[in-house]
């Protein structure tokens, strides 16, 4: 089978703000050989991240529009590739793009998953260095909420509850990090479904093969649960237009482990907040350190924080049992900058790479 539709699919996917770097191995071509089929493969290399009618990606193609319709129709089944609609078009307003790769296709393939594309991935993330990519981080840390101090003023794209609680309809599903990482024999024992989406219409989760199905309050006590685990809550790296809560462990994640693996602090965008230790109440008892998920605190007489390690998570927070260290705010200067929205956040990765 040749592979030429691969790589031109693989050049079209690095296009995209997202990114997928090119190996010395070729493993992100045996990736895509894992998850598309040859006719799959053929459309998504004339197809770009600008949505098109399917008559167009035939006519690139050089196959039947027929032919194209029905694999476009099996690849949007399988969270391969978006479908946007154009109402009043007719089928010219069914319309198709490219997704990325994360956060995207590969997101949606957890019914997929099995050892062998557990295996590719892990073998693609160590080949492309942790997926290092310039440019404005694909996730954002949104701190525990009472982990701030009560008199700092926290946005509410900040607040993961009041993310919960400005949807209309939540779902939750397995984190795939976690499963890839099982597959491996790796991993932890935290929770797996600890997944969240949310939408701002109702009933938008009826049709998800990832995605079960719940409600607001079992939103919130989900949340809930990953940060009792000591789980870090991340999200999109813009401030407005959410529709997801990652939930993320420093073994598993791929995002966080890119900070403890390849040394990568710019790895995940860290919160306006800092951990703070009040060193007349911390009786040095080592909780905080122990639960950092990215070894930011030291403890020897009191705890000390690395500012430039620190994500401001505040899981610290949560287990320290004088309530001696607490999130506050960052100096202005240390304050990273936040897309205002998903466009936004592409126009400066395409910035970053110069173009």
């Amino acid at each position: 089978m040749s592979d030429k539709a691969y790589r031109e699919l693989a050049r079209r996917l690095d296009a995209l703000p997202h990114r997928y770097p090119a190996t010395e191995s070729g493993v992100e071509v045996r990736f895509l050989q894992k998850l598309f089929t040859p006719e799959q493969a053929l459309l998504g290399s004339v197809m770009t991240g600008d949505a098109m009618p399917a008559d167009d990606i035939a006519g690139l193609a050089g196959i039947e529009v027929r032919e194209a319709r029905r694999t476009l129709k099996d690849m949007v089944r399988l969270g391969l590739i978006f479908l946007r609609r154009k109402p009043g078009e007719g089928r010219r307003g069914m319309q198709y793009a490219l997704m990325p790769f994360v956060v995207g296709f590969y997101e949606a393939q957890l019914h997929r998953l099995d050892a062998e594309m557990a295996a590719l991935f892990e073998e693609y993330f160590h080949a492309s260095g942790g997926l290092d990519i310039p440019g404005p981080s694909v996730h954002r840390v949104v701190p525990v909420g009472e982990a701030v101090k009560g008199d700092v003023d926290v946005q509410p794209y900040d607040q993961a509850v009041a993310l919960i609680e400005g949807a209309k309809s939540w779902a939750v599903r397995d984190c795939i990090c976690r499963k890839q990482q099982q597959l491996l024999d790796k991993g932890c024992d935290s929770p797996m479904e600890v997944c969240l989406s949310f939408a701002p219409v109702e009933g938008y989760f009826g049709d998800s093969r990832v995605d079960r199905k719940i409600t607001k309050q079992e939103a919130l006590a989900k949340l809930r649960e990953a940060a009792d685990a000591g789980l870090v809550h991340t999200v999109g790296n813009y401030k407005e237009n959410h529709n997801y809560i990652c939930n993320c462990c420093s073994c598993c994640c791929g995002i966080l482990r890119r900070i403890g693996e390849f040394a990568l602090p710019s790895a995940v965008a860290r919160s306006a907040y800092l951990a703070e230790a009040d060193a007349d109440a911390c009786i040095a008892c080592g909780a905080c350190e122990e639960r950092c998920p990215v070894g930011a605190i030291k403890v020897e007489d009191v705890a000390m924080v690395d500012a430039g390690r620190c994500i401001g998570c505040g899981q610290c927070t949560l287990v320290c049992p004088t309530e001696a260290i607490a999130l506050v705010s960052r100096p202005d200067g240390d304050v990273l900058e936040i897309p205002l929205d998903e466009r936004s956040w592409e126009e400066r990765r395409q910035v970053a790479r110069g173009e």
